[in-house]
């Protein structure tokens, strides 16, 4: 934790909503006064003059795949653990990690291990117990006991459903394992939310919403992530999210996944606002490090992409400046949201006594200058 203070001089400050110019004093790794023209006196201090430059809260990723992902074309097509660098140079600062397809040859330790890694280089990281595959696979022999004796365990995922590569859980199973998320939530005072996989079959959300029907798992258990894989699935989340669900968009789309039916991020934030998504449950993410398959009608491996974690901020960016979503609501998706879903308080948010995690960026690029991760600054170059 940096215990030095850190003045950021006349910055214009998005907390995500507008808090206009501001001085905002850094110590401790924690934000420690907001307002105008503060003075330190003879107190030693770092000082950053922003000249009106804008400061936002650090983003906050809910699916990286820290470990790294892949393998859906063999060994070689396993992509790289993801450098500290990488997530500093994109503006991120809290990581939620996760295995997806590949629980054989990676692991929840592994996964553990490099979130630690992370740690110890200033960024905030935290790791879903669980894969594509149920029963479930966890670290202690359960869900309850990996969330309620590892600190940095906060919930469960990737679970997949409606996809090929998943094990096609059914409602009950899904209900179940939902229903232990919440309990060891609830003994360790964590977020407990099931983070869920979408992948391109017909069924869709339906499994969630009939295991929310018939078992007592409320929708805002889930986090359904890839819901502008089509139109479609990005009409049907708009309805989930208006009854109660959070929908999470995938930010690492490329332009072969566009042509094979995805939707941009920014743009399926203004669509989902259009239709009278609730804004308030909707998150961005980057699924950074993650294989992107391509698939032929057949099911046969075509090619594989890597998700880019700077792919988060190209979004945001995207979605205020090409199809008009107000700054602030573009920016609550990857801050405040995310950190409200996983009951990350001090993140998110630029507040007295929220954690330092802030990007100072240029107004007309939007290009990030520095990244302040716990109360420690790191210039881009």
């Amino acid at each position: 934790m940096n215990a030095h203070l850190l003045l950021i001089r006349d910055a214009e400050v998005f907390a995500p909503q507008s808090l206009g110019r501001c001085d905002v004093l850094v110590g401790a790794g924690r934000v420690l006064a907001i307002g105008r023209d503060l003075q330190l006196g003879s107190l030693a201090h770092e000082r950053i003059d922003a000249a009106g430059r804008w400061l936002w809260p650090g983003y906050v990723d809910s699916l990286v795949h820290l470990s790294g992902g892949g393998g859906e074309g063999g060994f070689a097509t396993r992509t790289l653990p993801l450098a500290a660098s990488a997530a500093l140079g994109a503006g991120v600062t809290t990581l939620v990690g996760a295995l997806g397809t590949d629980d054989v040859t990676r692991s929840h330790a592994d996964l553990l291990a490099c979130a630690r890694a992370l740690q110890a280089q200033g960024l905030s990281a935290y790791t879903l117990t669980g894969s594509y595959h149920v029963p479930v696979t966890t670290l202690t022999g359960s869900i309850r006991s990996d969330l309620v004796l590892i600190p940095e365990m906060i919930g469960v995922g990737e679970i997949a459903i409606a996809d090929r590569r998943g094990a096609q859980p059914s409602v009950d199973e899904l209900a179940r394992i939902a229903a232990d998320a919440n309990v060891g939530g609830l003994l360790a005072g964590k977020a407990g939310v099931v983070l869920v996989h979408l992948g391109d079959e017909d069924a869709a959300l339906s499994p969630l919403i009939e295991a929310s029907a018939r078992h007592a798992v409320a929708r805002s258990r889930w986090l359904p992530t890839h819901i502008n894989r089509s139109r479609r699935l990005l009409d049907r989340g708009c309805a989930w999210s208006r009854e109660g669900g959070w929908i999470d968009l995938t930010t690492s789309t490329t332009e072969a996944l566009v042509a094979a039916g995805d939707l941009y991020a920014g743009e399926s934030l203004a669509i989902a606002l259009r239709l009278g998504a609730a804004a308030e449950r909707i998150t961005m993410s980057s699924d950074g490090q993650a294989s992107l398959p391509l698939f032929d009608a057949a099911g046969h491996f075509v090619e594989l992409g890597v998700a880019p974690i700077g792919s988060l901020h190209e979004e945001v960016v995207q979605a205020i400046d090409r199809h008009g979503v107000p700054l602030g609501t573009a920016l609550a998706t990857a801050t405040l949201h995310p950190a409200t879903i996983w009951r990350l308080p001090h993140k998110g948010r630029i507040a007295v006594g929220a954690d330092a995690d802030l990007l100072l960026l240029d107004p007309a690029s939007k290009a990030i200058a520095v990244t302040v991760a716990g109360g420690r600054p790191h210039p881009m170059h």
